[in-house]
């Protein structure tokens, strides 16, 4: 039998969000679970966010060390659930700090709560904000007018799913399509891109203008928005982590 574990003297899991915007986006809530924690571990994209977190609690601890060049990213989720889960067993209250929201596109967190479960172990998510809300906020969009569809963009190029194009169409991790592992170069696959634009294709015309964007990391600098058209994506996505927004076609598309 596989061993679980005890759930005897177990402490728990929290995950927060500390959004994109250095300290600015993180919620005083999240704030007080770092402090508050026995444990804290953390995935930051900014050396600036990781010496604030060490500064509220000196127990934290970079989760960064699970990925290395061309290892599966399936295999580095899972050692961080395997840390993760190892503190809460010692009976630590651990505390999980992730950029943007903690439940979007995080499947160290998703590991952690489906195994917290059957341990017995108290596990939560905080809410926190994620690229998708730093979007609408900077591209002015209410998603409500005219509606939005989201998925990241591996899964919208293989599965192909039915999509309205009177609707927006929100694309998470544009420049990482078909990466199976995590590369030291930021730059997006050619070959991704290709796949993703001849889908695109299919559904809108090639000189239909998206939005390549990415949040920014600090309250002094604005984000980045370059607008294009489908067509130049190939070579417009810089960023393996740039979010695609596509806008309606008034007509309904093809």
């Amino acid at each position: 039998m596989r061993d679980r574990g005890s759930a005897t003297g177990a402490g728990s899991v929290t995950f927060v969000g500390t959004g994109f915007s250095l300290i600015t986006q993180t919620t005083g809530e999240a704030i007080r679970e770092i402090e508050r924690a026995q444990r804290v571990l953390y995935l930051v994209a900014d050396p600036a966010a990781a010496r604030w977190l060490h500064s509220l609690n000196p127990t934290a601890e970079s989760l960064s060390n699970h990925y290395a060049q061309g290892k599966p990213r399936s295999d580095s989720y899972r050692e961080m659930a395997d840390r993760i889960l190892a503190h809460a067993r010692r009976g630590e209250r651990v505390c999980v700090a992730l950029y943007g929201h903690p439940g979007i596109g995080c499947d160290p967190t998703h590991i952690v709560m489906a195994r917290a479960r059957e341990e017995g172990i108290p596990a939560r998510i905080q809410p926190g904000i994620s690229s998708d809300a730093c979007l609408f906020a900077d591209l002015d969009i209410d998603p409500m007018d005219a509606g939005v569809q989201a998925y990241e963009a591996s899964l919208f190029v293989f599965r192909r799913p039915r999509i309205d194009t009177r609707a927006g169409l929100l694309l998470w991790q544009a420049g990482f399509v078909g990466e199976t592992s995590i590369g030291l170069s930021d730059s997006t696959g050619a070959a991704g891109a290709r796949a993703l634009v001849t889908t695109l294709k299919k559904y809108y015309a090639p000189s239909h203008r998206a939005a390549v964007y990415h949040a920014s990391w600090y309250p002094i600098c604005p984000p980045s928005i370059e607008w294009m058209p489908i067509r130049s994506l190939i070579g417009g996505m810089k960023s393996t982590g740039c979010t695609l927004y596509i806008p309606p076609e008034k007509d309904g598309g093809k």
